[in-house]
């Protein structure tokens, strides 16, 4: 069977309107894939930077897949999570890519997005707290409904993947 071994670090973020950052994140993979070690999700610390308006996590991901297909390519997605000085927790953005398919290092950064909700989640977000949220995290990275939401951009994840591939060439996938 073909392998593929991501190891790498979610960087940080930057971009977003308050410090005080984490980030959960997960992979998802079609139903060819099999997981043989890692965490396929998690969440990194909070960061409240002194200076500057990177968040920065470092956080750790290292995960080794086998699969018989390329269908279901792993995708990561993201959300990013603001933690108020109460220890209240409001989602600031959800966002996905795709894992590369070509070996070796890659920079990547991923753009995020949360859902615009009414004029009057909007009032209540900006005195109460809180916002809209997906009822559905799979929304994230299925494009099937997701055009018809109304969303506002926010800031940008970085990461650093390390991509190995190894036996693909048995599958006819030159790497």
């Amino acid at each position: 069977m073909a392998e593929l071994h991501i190891i790498g670090q979610i960087i940080g973020a930057t971009g977003f309107p308050q410090n005080s950052l984490f980030c959960k994140w997960g992979v998802h993979t079609g139903g060819a894939w099999r997981l043989l070690s890692g965490l396929k999700e998690g969440q990194t610390q909070v960061d409240m930077p002194q200076t500057g308006d990177m968040a920065y996590w470092s956080h750790p991901i290292d995960l080794h897949y086998t699969t018989k297909g390329l269908q279901g390519w792993p995708k990561l997605h993201l959300q990013v999570w603001h933690q108020d000085s109460f220890g209240r927790c409001q989602l600031y953005g959800y966002g996905y890519i795709h894992i590369p398919s070509s070996p070796g290092q890659h920079r990547l950064q991923c753009v995020t997005w949360r859902p615009l909700g009414s004029w009057q989640d909007q009032l209540s977000e900006m005195f109460v707290g809180g916002g809209p949220q997906l009822r559905s995290p799979d929304l994230i990275y299925s494009g099937a409904d997701r055009y018809r939401l109304h969303t506002v951009g926010m800031g940008t994840v970085e990461l650093e993947l390390c991509i190995f591939l190894r036996h693909f060439d048995r599958y006819g996938v030159e790497s």
